[in-house]
């Protein structure tokens, strides 16, 4: 799993009109929330991150799904990002939630799927069909230290009419599809190799 860390300082103002000159002076509003200490549930903190090392972070797939050591002031937590809202116009990271977990804490997370071998894939190269994606990430649950950084689909070895289902994918150890544990009936296709229509036939019909 890849390693990332970020560095924040508490928030005390709050409020739109706080976010505004937070955003102004390149800071990103965000909230840290969840997790325990003595048993009791732990409160909710306001803080503000740089918004140059949080973008940088960003154009990493695998932060979205890593935990991330996470320094506010003299203290280190870890965390997963949540939620992300970005400007409806603008190319900007709007507020940010983060979730404190340790390697136990179970959570539902949204992993990419990584399609591998479609270049050899045996439908394509030798039956003339096309790949059609069905699906391009999955909702798991797993405890924190599980979180995959995205899941891998094998296409070599799928011919013209196969289809990979959640049920097929190669889940880690640890690892379980949201869909699947509502029952059989939401398996749910990820991926096909179609028959081309047309093909010879239409060529033919043009000569």
């Amino acid at each position: 799993m890849s390693e990332f860390t970020l560095s924040a300082v508490l928030r005390e103002d709050e409020g739109k009109g706080a976010s505004r000159r937070l955003r102004r002076e390149n800071g990103v509003p965000a909230v840290v929330y969840g997790g325990k200490a003595g048993g009791n549930d732990r409160k909710p903190v306001s803080i503000t991150l740089k918004v140059n090392e949080l973008n940088k972070a960003l154009e990493n797939e695998a932060f979205y799904n890593s935990i991330i050591t996470l320094t506010i002031g003299d203290k280190a937590e870890q965390v997963v990002l949540q939620d992300l809202q970005r400007h409806p116009a603008k190319p900007m990271v709007w507020h940010a939630d983060f979730l404190r977990v340790n390697k136990s804490t179970k959570i539902k997370a949204h992993i990419p799927l990584h399609f591998i071998n479609e270049d050899v894939c045996v439908g394509v190269k030798t039956g003339g069909g096309k790949i059609a994606h069905h699906l391009t990430s999955i909702d798991v649950l797993c405890s924190a230290g599980d979180l995959p950084e995205f899941i891998e689909v094998d296409m070599a070895a799928l011919n013209v009419g196969d289809v990979v289902y959640l049920s097929g994918l190669k889940l880690p150890k640890g690892v379980e599809s949201v869909e699947l544990a509502h029952g059989a009936d939401h398996d749910d296709a990820v991926v096909s190799v179609l028959a081309v229509k047309g093909g010879d036939d239409e060529e033919a019909a043009a000569e």
